[in-house]
């Protein structure tokens, strides 16, 4: 992820450094400007019963990276109370390369089942898990994360620390482990190939279980020595689509998850990520999804979300989800925001998120907050205690949806949630609504008296669907 003070690259890095400014320069392109609030008019991500999913949650975890098994901090009962706290239906699980494949061709099974045993206390809650393989400064040989020894070949170059540990992707020794990794250099081994199949390993492993929706492919893909367009164009979509077919010859089903360049999308600059075909097919039987992040660089340059920056910011979004629906329309596929966050200690930070999850809604897209690691940018403190971002990231949404939805919206003066869409006949189901304890402390009533479930225990309302249009608003019971 990338969420420190960003500075302004020389260099390998040039993109970057008219990041400010085509941040302003860039306009709104194609019908994404005119688009009203609604959720109406893209791909979703659907369950098994064809209805449509909004996925919230949480990253699981920063302290994988930093641990030698792999492993985040987090314990069963740590998952509880991320469900009972924030009524979360989705993970971002973060898996390393290094700890799949830890020497050519040799798998850790002992791994993906400590893995997999984490994978079941998040879906005996209901939730859906995303695997990702994560990167950041390409591996520990080169002073980041992911990727084995042995398959980072820096020809000896050299990795200096930095203050800003982003830096360190500029660093001649990651470079160089880049460009052998994407083929910019001829390396001692196809490591693309070994990727692929990594995640081919991985897909065999968990394919069966009903708790993983699907596999995001890569954290924040870096090109090395070569940048923008012709790395999303080349490189990046090569693997992808090496990749997309590994997985395929043994996972038919699940959803499969790609970002574009982080230094691009991050910012809210243009994408030139090409479309994927999937195996399974074109149109609505491909499952392929959009999972980019959201960092916006003035905040990231320092501060809160407030002041000048906060309008910076705004344009910011602005551009960012005109940008990202467009790749979207060019991939055909759904979006779910794979990272946002914000350290809850600076000014305006919860306005920030809330304003995150308004966007989200009006995309129709689902969100994976940056993380639950406990400190200032999490739900927890050290102690384990919630912190200010309880109260923002606990609010009423729609888990599923029975049909095409049309939109959906939280007014918190009114304390009226409202959903709108066309259900069919082929599928099946009801669409789901979490009402959170702090609004629906009795759970929720339907203004119009329609046919509806509610448990308690999870405290979601089950709306009756059927053929036609529907529009629920929901209220508190008194």
């Amino acid at each position: 992820m990338i969420r420190s003070n960003w500075r302004v690259w020389t260099g390998v890095g040039a993109a970057c450094a008219v990041a400010a400014a085509l941040l302003v320069a860039v306009g709104p392109e194609g019908s994404g400007a005119e688009r009203a609030a609604t959720a109406s008019g893209h791909r979703w991500i659907t369950d098994d019963a064809g209805r449509a999913l909004v996925l919230h949650g949480l990253n699981t975890a920063s302290s994988a990276k930093s641990d030698s098994g792999g492993m985040p901090w987090i314990k069963e009962k740590d998952v509880q109370q991320e469900t009972d706290a924030l009524g979360s239906d989705f993970v971002r699980f973060l898996i390393q390369w290094r700890n799949v494949e830890p020497e050519p061709g040799k798998y850790d099974d002992a791994y993906l089942t400590k893995v997999a045993t984490r994978v079941r206390w998040y879906g005996s809650r209901g939730y859906r898990v995303m695997l990702d393989m994560h990167q950041d400064i390409y591996g520990p040989a080169v002073k980041g994360n992911g990727a084995p020894a042995w398959a980072t070949e820096a020809d000896g170059l050299g990795v200096t620390e930095q203050e800003q540990w982003e830096l360190k992707y500029v660093e001649p020794g990651t470079i160089r482990a880049f460009d052998h990794f994407w083929g910019t250099r001829s390396a001692s081994r196809d490591l693309r190939a070994h990727y692929a199949a990594a995640w081919a390993h991985v897909a065999q492993k968990f394919r069966s279980d009903p708790a993983v929706i699907g596999y995001d492919l890569m954290n924040e893909p870096w090109g090395g020595s070569v940048q923008g367009p012709a790395f999303e164009a080349g490189p990046l979509a090569a693997l992808y689509r090496r990749t997309i077919t590994a997985i395929r010859a043994v996972d038919h089903d699940s959803w499969i998850f790609v970002e574009s360049e982080a230094v691009s999308s991050n910012w809210g600059l243009p994408s030139a990520l090409p479309h994927l075909a999937d195996p399974r097919g074109g149109g609505d039987k491909a499952r392929i999804a959009y999972a980019p992040h959201l960092y916006p660089l003035p905040m990231d340059l320092g501060g809160g979300y407030t002041g000048d920056t906060k309008s910076q910011v705004d344009t910011t979004l602005d551009s960012w989800r005109e940008q990202t629906e467009k790749t979207a329309r060019r991939l055909g596929a759904p979006v779910l925001i794979g990272e946002y966050g914000l350290d809850m200690t600076l000014p305006g930070a919860g306005a920030y998120v809330t304003k995150v999850r308004e966007i989200a809604d009006a995309m129709g897209a689902g969100t994976a907050y940056w993380s639950s690691d406990p400190g200032t940018w999490s739900p927890w403190d050290k102690d384990l205690k919630p912190t200010a971002l309880v109260p923002v990231l606990d609010r009423p949404y729609p888990r599923a949806i029975a049909g095409d939805p049309f939109a959906y919206d939280w007014d918190a003066k009114s304390l009226t949630f409202t959903v709108s869409w066309r259900g069919s006949a082929n599928v099946g189901g009801g669409t789901e609504v979490y009402l959170p304890s702090r609004f629906f402390p009795k759970g929720g009533r339907t203004a119009d008296g329609s046919a509806s479930t509610w448990d308690a225990k999870s405290r979601v309302l089950t709306l009756a669907s059927a053929p036609g249009e529907h529009t629920v608003k929901i209220t508190p019971l008194p």
